[in-house]
C-alpha cells in the first residue's frame, strides 16, 4: 500500500466522524421530538451507523482479483450513495449558550453547544398560530349554539351539517399537507440511514470474501460452510459497529486465525467420523431418542407449569411468621375485649345489677388470613395493623345500656264504701281492705350486649367482586397451607372438606327442567361457602347458589334471599315433593323466618351450599330438626 493511500485511509475515518457528529446533532434533536418507540429505534440505528461506518480502501491487487471485483464494486457504489445522501442533510448551525439546573446536585451549570437542526417530527400537533386556540373555541361555541336550535328548523340543520362536512374536509386536507411537509423534511435523514445500512452490508461482504480468498479450505466442507460463513459475518458485523473500518482492519488478522482454526476443527471432525462411523450412527440415534423424550417431557413440563401456576395463584404469599403474627395480634384484640367484659363490674361501679347478653368471642384464623391476603397479598405484620383494627370494629359490637328499674311493694289499706240494702233500700257505710303496689326504691341495671357479626360475613361488605373472588379462592384451598393453623392449636380453624357426592337416579333426569337445574348446580360442587356470595367468581352462600342455578335454568328471579325464595314458591307436602323443588329450613342461624335453602333431588337428598357445595341427606337429625317446608317454583 502506498503512503498516499495510507494517508487517505487515516483521513477517511476522521472525515466520516466529523460528518457523523454533524448528523448526530440533527438526529438527536429529532429523537427528542419523536415520542414514538418506533421512531426512537430508527433514529438510534441511524446514529450508530453514522458514527461507525465509512468507505473502505482497497489495494490495486485486491481490485484486480476477479473473486473480489464484484464485491469491491458494490462497496464503492454503496459508499458513493452514502456520501451523496449525507450531502443532502442540512448543516446550518450556530453556537448557543445553555443554562441548566441539576436537581440531584443542587446547582446550576452552563455549557456551550451548537444549535440543533431539528428533524421535523411526524404528526407534530403543536400549533404555530397563537390565535388558533381561541378560534377553535369560538367555533365550538358557535356550533353548540346551532345544535341547540337546529332541530327546530330542517333548513338550518341541513346547512349546518353541510358546513360541518366542509370543515372536516378542510381539516383533513390541512392535516395531509402537514404530514406531507414533515415527510419531505425527514426524507434526507431516512435516505442517509438507508445508505448507511447498505454500505455496512457491502463492506462486510468484501471482507468476508477476502478471508475466503486467503483461506480456500473454508469452503472445502459443504456441511460446515454455511455455519462458518455465518460466524465470520457475525464477527465482522460486530467489528464494524464497534470501530468502523479501523476496527475491521485491526481485527482482520484475528479473524483469519479464527477462520483457519475453524477449518482445522472441521477437518478433524470429518476425519473422526470417517474412523468411527458406527459410533457416530449410535450417537445420532441416542440424540434423536433424547429429543423425543425431551419433547414428551416438555409437554409434561407444560402441564406441571400450569398446575404449579394454579398452586401459586391459590396460595398465601406472605411469610409464615407474618401471617401467624397478624393472627396473634387479632387474637390479642379479642383477648382485650374479653378482659374488658370481665372487668365491667369493676370499671362500671354503682349498679345494682349487671345483665349480660353475649355472643361467643372467636374467629376462624383462615378467614382472617384469607381476608388479609386478598386485600394486601404479600403483607407484613406491621402493614395490616389498620386493617386488623377495622375488621375487629366491624366484627364485634359491644353495647352498654343503663336501665333504671323502680321497685314496688304491696301494702294493705282500709277503705269505706256505701252499701244499699236491696230489700229496704236503706244505705249504710262499711269498711273494707284492699292492696296497692307502692314504689319504694330504684334499681340501676347495666345491660352488657356483645354481638359477634362473624368475621366470615365481612368480606361481602368491604371487598369488590375481584377481591371477593380472591378471598373465595383462598378459602377453598386454605391458601394451600392446611398446616398453618392446626385445629389442635386453633379450635376454630377451618379444615379442607371434601364434598359429598351422590348419583341422582336416571329416571329423575327425564324431567328436562330438573336436568337443566342439576347440570348447572353440579358445576360448582366443592365451592366454599362465602356469606353473601352470589356468583362463581365470588363463590356462593345458600340462597346465592340457588338463585344462580334457577336463573341459569329457565327462570329470572334475580338475587333472592332464602325467605324471598320461599315467598315465590308454592308450598307442597313431603309426599308431593319432587326433584327440582326447593327445600327450606329455619333456625340454622340466628335469623327470623327461613334461614337456609337447598334444591331437592329426590330420595331424601338435596344439593345445597353447605361448606362446601355438595349433596346432603335431609333425613339426618340436624336437618329434620330445622326442616321448614318444601316449595315449588312458579
Amino acid at each position: 500500500m502506498s503512503d498516499q493511500q495510507e494517508k487517505q485511509e487515516q483521513q477517511v475515518p476522521q472525515q466520516s466522524t466529523a460528518a457523523a457528529e454533524r448528523i448526530l446533532e440533527h438526529v438527536d434533536a429529532a429523537h427528542t421530538r419523536h415520542k414514538s418507540k418506533k421512531a426512537a429505534r430508527e433514529l438510534q440505528e441511524e446514529t450508530t451507523l453514522h458514527m461507525k461506518s465509512s468507505r473502505l480502501q482497497f489495494t490495486d491487487e485486491e481490485r484486480a482479483a476477479p473473486e473480489l471485483a464484484k464485491y469491491i464494486r458494490k462497496s464503492d457504489k454503496a459508499a458513493d450513495r452514502l456520501d451523496a445522501a449525507r450531502e443532502k442533510i442540512p448543516k446550518q448551525r450556530k453556537l448557543i449558550k445553555e443554562r441548566t439546573y441539576d436537581e440531584a446536585a443542587g446547582k446550576g451549570k452552563t455549557r456551550l453547544r451548537f444549535e440543533k437542526q431539528e428533524k421535523p417530527a411526524p404528526n407534530d400537533k403543536q400549533h404555530k398560530n397563537p390565535l388558533s386556540r381561541p378560534v377553535q373555541e369560538a367555533g365550538v361555541f358557535v356550533h353548540n349554539k346551532i345544535h341547540s336550535v337546529e332541530k327546530d328548523n330542517a333548513g338550518v340543520e341541513g346547512a349546518h351539517k353541510a358546513e360541518e362536512l366542509g370543515e372536516r374536509g378542510a381539516r383533513y386536507g390541512a392535516r395531509k399537507i402537514r404530514q406531507g411537509y414533515h415527510s419531505r423534511k425527514l426524507k434526507p435523514y431516512r435516505k442517509a440511514a438507508k445508505a448507511e445500512k447498505a454500505a455496512a452490508k457491502a463492506n462486510v461482504k468484501v471482507e468476508y470474501r477476502k478471508i475466503l480468498r486467503d483461506n480456500p479450505q473454508l469452503t472445502s466442507n459443504p456441511v460446515s460452510h454455511l455455519w462458518q460463513k455465518r460466524q465470520i459475518k457475525k464477527q465482522y458485523a460486530q467489528a464494524l459497529r464497534k470501530g468502523g473500518t479501523t476496527g475491521i482492519r485491526a481485527t482482520a488478522a484475528k479473524m483469519r486465525k479464527l477462520a483457519r482454526k475453524a477449518a482445522e476443527e472441521t477437518r478433524k471432525k470429518v476425519m473422526f467420523v470417517a474412523r468411527h462411523p458406527v459410533g457416530v450412527v449410535i450417537a445420532i440415534g441416542v440424540l434423536l431418542l433424547f429429543i423425543m423424550i425431551f419433547a414428551g417431557l416438555s409437554s409434561c413440563a407444560s402441564i406441571f407449569s400450569g398446575g404449579a401456576s394454579t398452586v401459586v395463584g391459590t396460595s398465601y404469599v406472605a411469610e409464615d411468621a407474618e401471617m401467624i403474627g397478624a393472627e396473634q395480634d387479632y387474637a390479642a384484640l379479642e383477648a382485650n375485649l374479653q378482659n374488658e367484659i370481665d372487668a365491667i363490674e369493676e370499671t362500671h361501679l354503682g349498679y345494682d345489677e349487671y345483665r349480660y347478653d353475649l355472643d361467643t368471642i372467636g374467629h376462624d384464623p383462615y378467614v382472617l388470613t384469607s381476608i388479609l391476603t386478598a386485600l394486601h397479598l404479600d403483607y407484613t405484620r406491621a402493614d395490616v395493623q389498620d386493617t386488623l383494627q377495622m375488621l375487629f370494629e366491624k366484627q364485634y359490637i359491644l353495647t352498654l345500656t343503663e336501665e333504671v328499674e323502680t321497685l314496688y311493694r304491696t301494702e294493705t289499706r282500709t277503705g269505706t264504701r256505701t252499701v244499699i240494702d236491696p230489700e229496704t233500700g236503706k244505705e249504710t257505710t262499711e269498711t273494707y281492705e284492699y292492696e296497692v303496689q307502692v314504689p319504694y326504691d330504684e334499681r340501676h341495671i347495666l345491660h352488657v350486649s356483645l354481638e359477634n357479626f362473624d368475621l366470615s360475613h365481612l368480606p361481602v361488605y368491604i371487598m369488590d367482586e375481584e377481591t371477593l373472588s380472591l378471598y373465595a379462592t383462598y378459602m377453598q384451598t386454605l391458601g394451600n397451607r392446611p398446616d398453618l393453623f392446626p385445629t389442635s392449636s386453633y379450635p376454630n380453624a377451618s379444615t379442607i372438606k371434601e364434598p359429598t357426592y351422590y348419583e341422582v337416579p336416571p329416571e329423575a333426569l327425564k324431567d328436562a327442567t330438573f336436568a337443566a337445574m342439576l347440570t348447572e348446580a353440579k358445576k360448582y360442587i366443592g365451592y366454599p361457602y362465602v356469606w353473601g356470595g352470589s356468583s362463581p367468581a365470588t363463590s356462593f352462600d345458600c340462597s346465592g347458589f340457588v338463585s344462580w342455578v334457577i336463573n341459569h335454568s329457565g327462570w329470572d328471579v334475580g338475587r333472592l334471599g332464602a325467605q324471598s325464595l320461599y315467598n315465590i314458591c308454592t308450598p307442597v307436602t313431603a309426599a308431593q315433593a319432587k326433584p327440582g323443588d326447593l327445600i327450606f329450613f329455619q333456625g340454622t342461624y340466628d335469623v327470623s323466618g327461613v334461614s337456609h335453602v337447598g334444591i331437592y333431588v329426590g330420595d331424601g337428598m338435596m344439593i345445597h351450599c353447605g361448606d362446601p357445595i355438595s349433596y346432603a341427606n335431609i333425613n339426618t337429625n340436624y336437618w329434620q330438626e330445622h326442616f321448614y317446608a318444601y316449595g315449588r317454583l312458579p
